[in-house]
């Protein structure tokens, strides 16, 4: 299931009622852990968080994550542990023994098949059809697998230890494991048993002999695997990273936390910039002089809020801090001389790394081209075939004006008398007026006769991103809708709709908005549309958004997409007062002001 790099959808803290669900859920799910062992398992304080994913093929799984390790997941409202959980508990569940070798094959997505199962002397566990299972290697009591078996145990030996004897889930060194903190499995002794009778012996040398040649499920998707897993390492389903020198990934964050402040001070942060808004320091400054491959979370470092660790550097007085306005912190003084700011070298990366960077670095984001059109209608095909139109033919706005004019010129209708009138003849009647209009208006003017034409159209638009076919659509097209919405408890969220038309991914923007705004993220459906994602964001997003939709680093986007994400001040302007130009009030003031043009 997690052979291949999966896409994570949300990671929050788990709440205090959730916690106790949890610990009951896994106390009757694993009767034999007991209860203090739940409670060992699923602690009161420590921090615990609930990641919700979806794996590479479009399972949605819960993971619950302690610490850097993931301890348990989710799917289709069945717990399982992970191997880090097994390694602490391997007496949890019923293990099965196998080679060292089928491992690799394990591990790149395979099924484990009964020939690979080694037979101990006890003889194998007594389990069930759909019972889950650990499995271990021989030598090591430690699991590194975990699966459903596919027969119960009597099943088996009635096969001759022949097909699929259990589906595997989740493995030791694929990406579920990739995401904790990446340690090895523990030598735990295999339990005393009686000396190996001579004909169990011979079977175990037997399939050892013979391991080359055992078919194991999933081998090509294994061989697919080798060639993408390098990049896939690094992707955006790791939920935690740790580094080759074995530092405590907590300690690892305090560090490049500090690295990147004392960065931002000596390097873009100038006096002419004070007071400067503690969110614009970490948003606009602190992220940038992020190393490249590596990423800065705060909630994984000891601090785990922004404020805390700005009252650290306050005690040590490099800055200092203080709310200008309710709610709101500006760091109002910077002491450049301290040594600690003095002394701080500002890295620079080598040129080989510079290499690698450039060479696996995302292209940048391209906004596409848009075009808007019009469709020709079947009330209106008598107008437009003359010009070599049928129903359902696309034109763009000059198109339609020239043919319209070219039409009104070749059968004379231009009023004599006045060049600003045209005279309705009946095909122009059947196309733009209405019933009771068909005997009263004999002439209009040229603005009205195009506006009405347009009107009766259908709209469509066409959508060329670079170096692709373009797309055409009928409808009219949908801006980005960024809307502020209050849930309960009076707390606020920020809901984006609409990015897939412009080329844009939720997840990619929900996990760069998670990290530029320190805030919690939720990919969800949205409402009322097929196929189509929203990403919500905790708390009043909307000026900090609008500025990361504009920024040069992260999506360019055109001119026409950028208007409907609004100015925060100019849309808060709108809130309580009336809209002057608009005629409007409140949230419908909000919402329809981002779509009108004299507002960019």
């Amino acid at each position: 299931m997690f052979a291949k790099a999966f896409r994570v959808k949300s990671n929050t803290a788990i709440k205090g009622s959730d916690r106790r669900k949890l610990r009951a859920d896994v106390t009757a799910a694993f009767p034999t852990l007991g209860t203090d062992r739940a409670s060992e398992l699923i602690p009161g304080k420590e921090e615990l968080n609930v990641v919700k994913l979806y794996a590479h093929k479009g399972d949605a799984v819960t993971v619950y994550t302690r610490g850097a390790n993931p301890i348990l997941f989710e799917l289709e409202k069945n717990l399982y542990p992970t191997v880090y959980t097994l390694w602490s508990y391997p007496d949890l569940l019923p293990t099965f023994t196998t080679w060292p070798l089928v491992l690799e094959k394990l591990a790149g997505g395979a099924d484990l098949m009964l020939p690979g199962v080694v037979v101990p002397p006890t003889g194998l566990p007594p389990v069930q059809q759909g019972d889950l299972c650990a499995i271990a290697l021989v030598g090591n009591r430690a699991p590194v697998a975990i699966g459903v078996a596919a027969m119960s145990t009597a099943q088996m030996l009635a096969s001759g230890l022949k097909g699929k004897g259990f589906s595997v889930l989740h493995t030791y060194q694929d990406h579920l494991w990739k995401s904790g903190d990446k340690s090895t499995p523990p030598a735990i002794a295999p339990l005393a048993v009686n000396p190996t009778d001579s004909s169990e012996e011979k079977v175990g040398l037997d399939l050892q002999g013979n391991l080359s040649s055992l078919t194991l499920e999933g081998e090509e998707e294994t061989r697919k695997l080798h060639h993408s897993e390098a990049s896939e390492d690094n992707s955006s389903g790791a939920l935690s990273q740790n580094s080759s020198d074995g530092k405590p990934l907590q300690e690892q964050m305090d560090e490049l936390l500090q690295q990147c402040f004392l960065h931002a001070l000596k390097s873009r942060v100038k006096k002419a910039d004070l007071p400067l808004l503690t969110s614009t320091l970490l948003g606009s400054h602190m992220f940038s002089c992020c190393p490249e491959g590596q990423q800065l979370d705060i909630k994984k470092s000891s601090y785990k809020k922004l404020s805390k660790f700005l009252q650290h550097m306050q005690q040590e007085q490099i800055v200092q801090v203080k709310e200008l306005s309710k709610g709101v912190e500006s760091i109002v003084t910077v002491d450049w001389r301290h040594p600690r700011i003095t002394s701080f070298v500002i890295p620079e990366p080598s040129l080989t790394s510079q290499t690698v960077q450039e060479g696996s670095r995302e292209q940048p984001y391209h906004p596409p081209d848009i075009k808007s059109l019009y469709c020709v209608p079947a009330s209106m095909t008598q107008l437009f075939q003359e010009s070599g139109h049928k129903k359902g033919s696309t034109l763009e706005g000059s198109e339609v004006r020239r043919i319209i004019v070219d039409y009104a010129k070749r059968n004379n209708l231009v009023d004599a008398d006045n060049k600003n009138l045209v005279k309705l003849d009946p095909i122009l009647c059947d196309c733009l007026l209405e019933k009771n209009e068909q005997h009263v208006v004999m002439k209009l003017p040229w603005d009205c006769l195009l506006t009405r034409c347009f009107q009766t159209m259908q709209p469509a638009y066409q959508v060329t991103f670079p170096g692709q076919e373009p797309i055409l659509k009928k409808g009219k097209l949908c801006p980005i809708d960024i809307t502020l919405a209050q849930k309960s408890y009076n707390k606020k969220v920020t809901v984006v709709r609409n990015l897939e038309t412009y080329g844009l991914d939720p997840c990619s923007v929900a996990a760069i908005l998670q990290q530029r705004c320190q805030a919690s993220t939720i990919v969800s459906p949205a409402p009322g549309a097929k196929d189509s994602l929203q990403v919500q964001i905790q708390g009043n997003q909307i000026h900090h958004l609008g500025q990361l939709l504009l920024d040069k680093g992260s999506f360019r986007l055109s001119l026409k997409m950028t208007l409907f994400a609004a100015d925060g001040e100019h849309y808060r302007n709108h809130k309580q007062s009336k809209c002057r130009s608009h005629g409007l009030r409140g949230a419908q003031s909000q919402r329809t002001h981002l779509q009108h043009s004299c507002c960019t």
